[in-house]
């Protein structure tokens, strides 16, 4: 259908503007699926890992205060809120390495220092914009923040479930 005083090539321009469900993709298409292929099952690896990190840091506080009830004081206890803490954030740097070797596996960086370094700024979101992947693997940057973010939020919420627990035994210790 042609608009009255349209330009024929302007209307023509905008048909090739739509797009059909069933024209074949563009390639494109093909560098965001394979980046969808390539980074979900990193995550699903970090998803894995960190909550094998996390549940061991549970077992490890319970198993504390339950062979040692507050007769240290909460020094003690805070000390092992601290190991429970490096733990948990060396999982997320395990992850953040996993994530660099997979950008000098792919060919991103020549070093492995300076994928961690990109790797880090992705999964912590920080987003410097200092080092940019090519266009081919560039949709992994935030895969790895949205990654990053979940894992730091894993993190959180076992310490802060850990430091609930710590201040429920002060509080039921009472004064004295």
């Amino acid at each position: 259908m042609r608009r009255v005083g349209a330009d024929p090539d302007a209307v023509g321009a905008e048909q090739k503007l739509r797009v059909s469900p069933w024209r074949r993709p563009e390639r494109g298409n093909h560098i965001m699926l394979i980046n969808l292929i390539v980074g979900l099952p990193v995550m699903l690896l970090c998803l894995v890992l960190q909550t094998g990190f996390t549940f061991w840091s549970i077992r490890f506080y319970t198993g504390r205060t339950q062979r040692a009830p507050m007769l240290a004081g909460p020094f003690a206890q805070i000390r092992s809120l601290l190991i429970v803490m490096i733990v948990l954030m060396l999982g997320n740097f395990f992850q953040i390495t996993i994530w660099g070797l997979l950008f000098v596996v792919l060919g991103e960086f020549g070093e492995l220092y300076e994928a961690v370094y990109h790797s880090a700024v992705n999964f912590s979101s920080l987003g410097y914009g200092d080092v940019v992947m090519s266009k081919r693997w560039k949709l992994l940057g935030p895969l790895e923040a949205a990654n990053g973010v979940l894992m730091f939020a894993l993190t959180g919420a076992a310490l802060m479930a850990i430091l609930q627990q710590l201040v429920r035994a002060q509080v039921g210790k009472g004064p004295g």
